[in-house]
């Protein structure tokens, strides 16, 4: 029941991320958005989320996880009920901010009190779980959110997180123990402070690549505050009386190659189906509702996977597990990176079968040897630490093979296309269809583009690769880590 709870917390986050992908044109329509506006409205959450999960992470086990779980859920419910009614783009930007607070202090709750409920040999199923849930929140997002935009207001995509959010409020009072660290830390300000400027930095500045390019003051600016802040917090760690994280976790191979391979597959995954997203609606033709059923055998492969990866896990070992998972990712890669602009649906499928079940076996024994590789009573930091990675992977997984998909496809447009076609598949076939011979012009962007997006899954599959030889080299023979016993109030069991 608990564990039912803490993935309930999960699906909340994760669904309303893509959820709002999908309402972005509706959102546009009604409060009359521009594109700076839209921007900010995805990018207020992202950077308040990274600029916070290291300080919630640690504050969680200060002072308590449970109590960590429900302030995240509180603020993320009335954030949504702000962001639903809200009558202006600026009301939504703040909306959205407030919402990253809250599921920064939402996303490490779950999984650290997932460490302290459940032994080290339940441990693997329920992780397994827990990942099942968070790729079943990327697959339903555009499918609930494009039905909801059939019958409803774009509000309706922030609304319905306000009864699922108040039932897990509900239940996380009544069913989760409180546990926490037992050792007296006192706060480590500066640790907050520099761990916010560098998280905000550094994905403000990937995240900025996209509409000013890699060379630009908007990108490079933020980038080396965030990268000063970096050194500077890892300096202030190993000389704190009581630092927030304690960096000599990276000394602990184990620790280092879980945080690494984790970090690789956000990557990979999220810059490749960033690009696979566009490709089954600007070339196959899909709306975002049709799109979204058609990613649904992903994370249907997941959820079938997941049954069998403790199993594997326990037979195997971390390491050859998520060696192999990896390896079966980079597989599904290179699959999708055969399809064609004419070849239909029916080509996609094996790439995202393939991916599905790569994913449900790697990404869970991965959690599990990171959160195995720490004590207990470190559970909030390791996982806010690991999320973070996992944001600056995913910013960095749509900003770098974003821009290797755009440089091909930029040099196979036709040159007659207007100057800033090359900015967007939407630009270059909105310029198409106004060309002469615009059905012949459409193929061959529809084509450029493929032939990016090919180029950028191999990338993908390369980084998928590179984790499973990161997690290969980093995790064999890894230890059970149990150096001190947390401190757990309330009731227990599953």
């Amino acid at each position: 029941m608990i564990l039912a709870v803490l993935c309930l917390s999960l699906l909340v986050v994760v669904l309303d991320n893509t959820v709002l992908n999908v309402a972005i044109p509706s959102i546009t329509n009604s409060l009359g958005a521009s594109t700076a506006d839209i921007q900010w409205m995805i990018n207020a959450y992202s950077l308040v989320l990274a600029g916070l999960l290291l300080t919630t992470g640690s504050l969680s086990d200060r002072f308590g996880r449970k109590r960590s779980l429900l302030i995240g859920l509180v603020l993320f419910t009335g954030g949504s009920a702000f962001a639903a009614f809200a009558e202006t783009s600026l009301q939504l930007i703040i909306a959205r901010g407030g919402m990253g607070v809250g599921a920064a202090f939402l996303m490490p709750g779950t999984l650290a009190v997932l460490m302290q409920i459940f032994t080290p040999q339940e441990r693997p199923k329920a992780i397994a779980a827990w990942s099942a849930v968070a790729m079943m929140g990327l697959a339903l997002g555009p499918v609930v959110g494009g039905a909801l935009l059939e019958h409803f207001w774009w509000g309706s995509v922030f609304l319905i997180n306000l009864p699922v959010g108040l039932l897990a409020i509900t239940a996380i009072a009544l069913l989760v123990p409180e546990s926490k660290d037992p050792t007296s830390r006192r706060a480590d300000v500066p640790g907050v402070l520099l761990s916010m400027v560098m998280g905000i930095g550094i994905v403000y500045g990937i995240v900025s690549v996209a509409e000013h390019g890699w060379g630009s003051t908007q990108v490079l600016v933020p980038l080396a505050i965030g990268v000063a802040a970096l050194t500077g917090f890892i300096l202030w760690e190993r000389r704190a009386a009581s630092p927030m994280l304690d960096v000599t976790l990276f000394a602990n191979k184990h620790f280092t190659g879980a945080v690494a391979s984790g970090a690789l597959i956000a990557f990979a995954l999220a810059g490749s189906m960033f690009l696979f997203t566009q490709y089954l609606q600007f070339v196959l033709g899909y709306d975002p509702l049709e799109a979204g059923f058609r990613v649904m055998p992903l994370a249907l492969s997941v959820l079938v996977i997941n049954a069998v990866s403790p199993k594997v896990l326990a037979l195997l070992g971390a390491a050859r597990t998520v060696l192999i998972g990896l390896c079966v990712v980079a597989a599904g890669f290179v699959a999708l990176s055969t399809v064609s602009a004419d070849g239909g649906y029916a080509p996609t499928l094996v790439g995202m079968i393939l991916i599905g079940m790569g994913v449900g076996v790697a990404m869970p024994a991965s959690a599990n040897a990171l959160m195995s590789a720490i004590p207990p009573e470190r559970a909030g930091i390791a996982s806010g630490l690991m999320s973070t990675l996992q944001e600056a992977g995913n910013a960095l997984g749509v900003a770098i093979l974003g821009t290797v998909m755009a440089a091909r496809f930029a040099a196979d447009l036709p040159p007659f296309l207007p100057d800033g076609s090359e900015r967007s598949v939407g630009l270059a076939l909105g310029a198409a269809a106004q060309a002469p011979d615009a059905p012949n012009v459409i193929v061959t962007v529809q084509n450029a583009f493929v032939s990016g997006m090919s180029f950028s899954l191999v990338c993908g599959a390369v980084a998928a690769l590179g984790a499973g030889v990161v997690a290969w080299t980093m995790l064999r023979q890894q230890p059970t880590a149990g150096v001190t016993s947390p401190v757990v109030t309330g009731a227990g069991g599953q």
